[in-house]
């Protein structure tokens, strides 16, 4: 039995330079539709064409190609992450909480690659 229920999305984050011209290449090139901008968090979301998957557009000034990382989200980030901890999971830093949009946490597999947990603050989760 698992030591967290996961829900049936995920979100692959990728940093890009421009959020907004991204999203544009994305919807033309793929036909991804966009979800959300959120400027003040540096972020945007589109839908791609697989049900329940995200992508999801972390503005950076120098963005290295190559870093996708895995988003997993559960109904409540608290719980999961002390699950996690227990088992002796690795994270990095504290949950990070975008009030009313979403709380994160990132943490890593035995070869160190980054996952994160994401819970849905807003209205629509």
């Amino acid at each position: 039995m698992p030591l967290v229920s996961l829900e049936n999305t995920i979100t692959l984050a990728i940093s890009v330079r421009n959020r907004h011209t991204s999203a544009e290449w994305y919807h033309e090139k793929l036909g991804f539709e966009l979800i959300y901008h959120a400027d003040e968090a540096g972020w945007s979301e589109l839908q791609t064409k697989t049900e329940g998957v995200t992508l999801g557009l972390g503005e950076q000034s120098e963005p290295a190609p190559g870093n996708t990382v895995p988003v997993f989200g559960v109904a409540n980030i608290e719980v999961a992450r002390k699950a996690l901890e227990e088992a002796g999971v690795k994270f990095d830093g504290e949950t990070e909480t975008v009030e009313g949009m979403v709380s994160t946490a990132t943490f890593y597999d035995p070869d160190n690659n980054a996952l994160m947990l994401a819970q849905d603050l807003s209205s629509a989760g």
